[in-house]
């Protein structure tokens, strides 16, 4: 459902209501209770996509997530390497102090 901007003429109050685009505009102030509200235009319902990645994730060819995982799986083994080349010289260190 979208949301509608509204603000009171008589006492200023503004405020955002979720509706369906076929009900009915509201007139009274939840504020003042006068019947001075009116809609304002806004830009309209935008379009959100959330998560970690709508293309990427969803509409990826099957060869190309094969390949998108066999990266990963070397770009991972490559960090294993690292870690370890990296321990062990930090123990040589130590034993030669």
């Amino acid at each position: 459902m979208p949301t509608y901007d509204y603000e009171c003429d008589a006492c200023g109050h503004e405020m955002e209501l979720f509706q369906g685009i076929n009900d009915p505009v509201k007139k009274k102030c939840p504020e003042c209770g006068k019947s001075k509200l009116r809609r304002l235009f806004g830009s309209g319902a935008a379009i959100m996509f959330k998560g970690s990645g709508f293309y990427e994730t969803d509409y990826r060819s099957d060869s190309y997530k094969k390949g998108a995982a066999a990266d990963k799986k070397s770009s991972e083994s490559k960090s294993d390497s690292k870690s370890k080349a990296k321990s062990k010289t930090s123990a040589k260190s130590k034993k030669a102090d």
